[in-house]
């Protein structure tokens, strides 16, 4: 089965991603290209409207819905998207209707994609022509020109903070320098993505319904140099199957000597 590119990709600057998070930043990508083709304009803007569920089939089939959620909550309350009701027709539906705020973003020095600029005072922000709603296939020497912090090591931090986020119910960010500094000493020692998400694993399977412990569901316990190499190992230990016990040597007193 071939899995490299045959379909537009989702695309997302690491920019974006280090600013509000991964999933986030796919998603408000995302949002924003069906905002260009949405016919439904409401008090001067563009509104994309979209249940959860729908949002899960139609465009993040790889997400669960409560992760959808939660992507779409920190956008909220972030400021990065408004949100609304008021435009249905019957006040029993509750399918939510989305906007970009692109003053929060140009405030931010954020684009969502290079290239052309939008026709419209509502879509004010740097934008690049697509097909049917999909992603760009495009990478511009403007995604190459990235500056030297925001490299393949970022976008992995990225991946191992959002992961601790999902899993522990955290809002922690890969943009903190004590964070990144942290995940990437770990790296620097040979450990990979996957033996930070075994931790992550273990630890909350330990921690998280534990009021005492959960609190050290954080990047400074977890990725400790210390700690991390103990958590590995002990989530390497909890992968063995488990050793059936000897079995009791039978002693048979009915019979004499032989």
């Amino acid at each position: 089965m071939i899995l490299l590119i045959k379909e537009s990709p989702l695309q997302v600057l690491p920019s974006l991603a280090m600013q509000v998070g991964l999933n986030a930043a796919v998603l408000l990508q995302q949002l924003h290209f069906r905002s260009l083709i949405s016919p439904n304009v409401r008090d001067g803007h563009k509104w994309v409207y979209r249940t959860y569920e729908e949002w899960r089939n139609e465009e993040f089939p790889f997400w669960s819905v409560d992760t959808i959620k939660r992507a779409i909550r920190k956008l909220e309350e972030s400021g990065y998207i408004i949100s609304t009701s008021q435009y249905n027709r019957m006040k029993m539906d509750k399918t939510k209707w989305y906007r970009i705020n692109y003053t929060m973003l140009q405030g931010q020095s954020v684009q969502l994609a290079p290239s052309m600029t939008a026709e419209s005072p509502q879509e004010e922000v740097q934008i690049a022509p697509s097909t049917e709603g999909k992603m760009p296939l495009a990478i511009t020497k403007e995604v190459k020109s990235i500056k030297k912090n925001l490299v393949e090591n970022d976008l992995d931090v990225v991946s191992v903070i959002e992961y601790l986020n999902d899993k522990a119910n955290k809002q922690f960010k890969a943009s903190s320098e004590a964070t990144a500094r942290l995940v990437k000493g770990r790296f620097s020692e040979g450990y990979t993505v996957a033996d930070c998400k075994k931790v992550i694993d273990t630890k909350a399977k330990n921690w998280l319904d534990d009021p005492h412990w959960q609190k050290y569901l954080r990047p400074s316990t977890l990725f400790n140099a210390t700690n991390f190499e103990n958590y590995l190992e002990e989530s390497r230990v909890s992968d063995l199957p488990e050793s059936s016990p000897p079995k009791p040597l039978e002693l048979d007193f009915s019979k004499g000597e032989a």
